[in-house]
């Protein structure tokens, strides 16, 4: 019976990650069946850390955001929650060995949300690698299946793809994040003033991220390949959207692709997996 309410557990997790982003669900589909729970359990587990610190504007998301890190500690080293997310994710943390400072890391990034804060470059920094940058470590641990050797390889240009969604979701959220919680994670960047020329230096940074990242992912095991692959076409496509954009779009709507591109970007890595290009 242990393994069935971990079983639910975990679905319960996909149900989440099939919610909130389609386009991380696409991309898990494409991954080696063996690592979809355990990524889907990942996922579940930031997604709910961040709606905490994004959406229940009326509870003391202190209080609560303390409350999950408790209850996510407490899970990890009792091996067992009634939380159905905190119970997937322990799964995960307990079988590949993720390293407690990561999620530490992201659950202090959570918290900084909480703050009004002017960002300069080591906060900044600071929150991207809890943010996103740790996200793409605990995956890297998945897909290493225990070799140590690999994962320390690949550290590097994960926290570098980690980073380049990460900065591309604050170009395309930037209105959003102004708007409904008065965020601009830029540093020194003045959302009322948000020039072309701003815009493009942020570009140059996100490009190197990309760049940085691209022999990681070809070094990774057939397996993850492809799934990572698509994850990253996907938001180059939407960061190519964004840089013919001037600042003053980014600043009125939030950039989309729409889903018949997506569809195209998985048939076009497909077939590239298909024939060993990817």
């Amino acid at each position: 019976m242990e393994q069935l309410f971990k079983d639910t557990c975990m679905q319960c997790s996909k149900v989440i990650t099939q919610a909130y982003s389609t386009s991380f669900t696409l991309g898990i589909k494409t991954l080696h069946k063996k690592f979809h729970m355990p990524i889907y359990a990942i996922y579940g587990f930031v997604r709910y850390a961040d709606e905490i610190v994004d959406t229940f504007h009326n509870h003391d998301k202190r209080k609560l955001l303390a409350e999950f890190e408790r209850q996510t500690y407490e899970a990890i080293e009792q091996k067992l929650s009634l939380n159905p997310v905190l119970h997937s994710f322990q799964c995960v943390v307990n079988e590949y060995n993720i390293d407690k400072h990561y999620i530490e890391a992201f659950l202090k990034s959570m918290e900084m949300d909480l703050d009004d804060h002017v960002y300069d470059r080591s906060l900044y920094e600071e929150y991207i690698y809890g943010s996103a940058e740790v996200v793409g470590l605990m995956c890297l641990k998945v897909f290493c299946e225990g070799d140590e050797a690999m994962f320390e390889r690949l550290k590097k240009p994960a926290c570098s793809l980690g980073a380049a969604f990460q900065k591309v979701n604050f170009l395309r959220d930037m209105k959003s994040d102004f708007k409904e919680r008065g965020r601009v994670y830029f540093p020194k960047v003045e959302y009322k003033e948000f020039s072309n020329q701003c815009k493009a230096e942020i570009e140059a940074d996100i490009i190197k991220d990309f760049d940085d990242a691209y022999a990681g992912i070809m070094a990774l095991p057939r397996a993850a390949r492809m799934g990572v692959y698509l994850a990253y076409i996907y938001y180059l496509k939407l960061f190519r959207k964004i840089q013919g954009l001037p600042a003053t779009h980014i600043l009125k709507e939030r950039v989309r692709v729409p889903d018949n591109t997506k569809l195209a970007l998985l048939l076009g890595s497909y077939l590239k997996y298909r024939f060993n290009a990817i």
